[in-house]
């Protein structure tokens, strides 16, 4: 990776691909039954061992039937034979049709299926009211998956749908990635954790649960490193600590270039110090390097600030050393249905929620005060504006939209 560009702030796009590049899949696998499968990484490419469905069937309640002898002017057919899903049926005797509900294989002979409701029943014979076509009303043997068709690619991320599909193959377990062991510290004298009584001068610890929670919804353990005071020997003490049973660090707090931000510091002490300092609002104050060959994530100590770098840096790094195939987020473009002054030099991410408007065609709409420090302005969005550098906001504009569903991982 590049030195430090001294004061430079380094644009996100940039700083995207010089620490993706940077980033090695961790190697650890492990095999998981595959109705504990869900949210997990693919270590292989999965092929499909079979024809699903596997053989030809009815896809309704109905009358398996040769559509040859209805196009010969027969409409009326004896019923030979009843097919239930589970069952076999036999070859279908010239003439006749055979009663057939749906998922039933198809018996030998029968090419179509008529719907119950197209036909009269009168003893065993039925009278069809409406021909049908060879191939009409049947779910034909690897219509959905054929048997050596690539189901998964490495890297995919198990969904819901996924599970379903590997079981509906026949596959049982499945290889996974190992999940990230993640070593998580925040910085700061003020600190203490939820439910403690707060004294003068101090706030509750937030970043350490957004930042938990965003790593347990991408499935990776969390090690707990602890509220770090602000000084020199125990923010390098605290780091090296942790990259000695983890896969990556991350802390909040500190990065910034006060008297009491420590981090930039103990990392270029405890490790090496190869970024620092992005492009972006809010957000700026970051920093990424090595300890002990760990990669290392400094994230700013304001929680909006901590989210946004998480969201756009810090995860797909992680999908990265998890060995999910990196993609980049789907942008929308939405009307801006509020206005702002020319930004700054830095990319700016609003925090803003879709509305509709009168005319039912939809809009964007801030979620109040904008500060790195209001929190509440995140857990109201559906998402992130995007606003370049010197860029005015008026009404109507065209704004890039990104979900948050595209950037905090699996919802």
């Amino acid at each position: 990776m590049a030195e430090i560009a001294g004061s430079r702030l380094t644009p996100i796009d940039e700083a995207l691909r010089m620490l993706l590049a940077d980033m090695e899949t961790v190697a650890n696998t492990e095999t998981v039954a595959i109705k504990r499968s869900l949210n997990r990484v693919l270590a292989h490419a999965i092929d499909a061992p079979i024809h699903v469905p596997g053989y030809n069937n009815s896809g309704m309640d109905g009358y398996a039937l040769n559509s040859a002898e209805l196009q010969s002017g027969s409409s009326r057919l004896r019923v030979s034979q009843r097919i239930i899903a589970g069952s076999e049926g036999e070859v279908l005797e010239k003439g006749t049709a055979a009663r057939i509900f749906a998922g039933a294989p198809m018996p030998p002979g029968a090419d179509a299926v008529v719907m119950q409701e197209n036909c009269t029943l009168e003893g065993d014979t039925i009278t069809v009211h409406q021909a049908v076509s060879a191939g009409e009303n049947v779910r034909l043997a690897g219509a959905d998956v054929l048997r050596g068709s690539r189901l998964f690619e490495a890297g995919h991320r198990l969904r819901a749908p996924d599970v379903g599909m590997l079981a509906g193959v026949g596959l049982a377990w499945v290889e996974v990635r190992s999940p990230l062991r993640v070593g998580v510290l925040t910085t700061g004298n003020e600190l203490v954790r939820p439910g403690q009584v707060l004294a003068a001068g101090q706030i509750y610890n937030s970043n350490f649960y957004t930042l938990r929670a965003l790593l347990r919804g991408l499935g990776h353990e969390i090690l707990d490193c602890g509220i770090v005071p602000d000084s020199l020997e125990a923010t390098e003490e605290a780091l090296r600590a942790a990259s000695e049973n983890t896969d990556c660090i991350i802390s909040s707090g500190g990065v910034s270039a006060g008297e009491e931000d420590h981090v930039r510091n103990a990392l270029a002490r405890a490790g090496e110090l190869t970024m620092w300092k992005l492009a972006i609002k809010p957000g700026k104050p970051f920093a990424f390097g090595r300890i002990a060959g760990k990669p290392f994530f400094g994230l700013p100590g304001n929680p909006v600030s901590a989210f946004v770098n998480f969201a756009l840096i810090v995860r797909p790094c992680l999908e990265r050393l998890g060995g999910v195939r990196v993609e980049p987020p789907i942008l929308w473009m939405l009307p801006a249905a509020f206005s702002m002054p020319a930004t700054g030099m830095r990319q700016e991410y609003l925090r803003v929620r879709i509305d509709r408007g009168a005319q039912g065609v939809p809009g964007i709409t801030l979620t109040g005060n904008q500060s790195s420090g209001v929190l509440s302005s995140v857990s109201h969005c559906d998402g992130l504006a995007v606003v370049p550098p010197y860029t005015t906001v008026n009404p109507g504009d065209l704004l890039r939209f990104i979900p948050l569903s595209e950037i905090v991982g699996p919802v």
